[in-house]
């Protein structure tokens, strides 16, 4: 079993980002904590640098939970298949663990990214990763608990991040 963390974060118009994560096992992650953090500010959005923004909220959120030892993150780890770096590659670099991306949406220049469909879904989640290998990484995304397309965790942790869902495991 590997200790795994799903994190989202999101930023409403009124200002602030709200920074989500779940808890739980892989393989199948069953979420076991939920955990919400505020931030009342957050950098400005830069085109090619989004992880500025994303990295202290991601730090905020895991700051004084129990250390996880695999990441899921909402995009990719690596935009193309030189490895230039997406969010998943400078949090891997910033915390030291592996991180699985999970994309909903095709990047064209991310061609290495392993295409995975889950459920009855005919349109597939876009899998990179370091620290494992993709295919690993896809089977664990494959195997996540949810008969649709979004694994159970991951629908949690955007609906937690949104403000949708408030935090019902701790």
């Amino acid at each position: 079993m590997i200790r795994a963390g799903a994190v989202d974060v999101d930023y409403p118009g009124s200002g602030g980002g709200r920074a989500a994560l779940v808890v739980g096992d892989l393989p199948g992650f069953t979420v076991a904590a939920e955990h919400v953090a505020w931030l009342g500010t957050v950098e400005e959005y830069q085109p090619g640098s989004f992880y500025k923004r994303e990295l202290p909220a991601i730090r905020a959120v895991l700051d004084g939970v129990e250390p996880v030892e695999l990441l899921i993150v909402d995009g990719y780890v690596d935009l193309d298949p030189d490895g230039r770096p997406g969010l998943g590659a400078h949090v891997a670099a910033a915390l030291g663990i592996p991180v699985i991306g999970v994309a909903k949406t095709a990047f064209r220049a991310a061609v290495h990214a392993v295409p995975v469909l889950r459920g009855a879904a005919s349109k597939p989640l876009y899998v990179t990763a370091t620290g494992l290998s993709r295919d690993d990484a896809a089977a664990y995304v494959r195997g996540m608990r949810g008969a649709y397309r979004m694994p159970d965790a991951l629908r949690q942790v955007d609906a937690l991040a949104r403000g949708r869902a408030r935090p019902r495991v701790a």
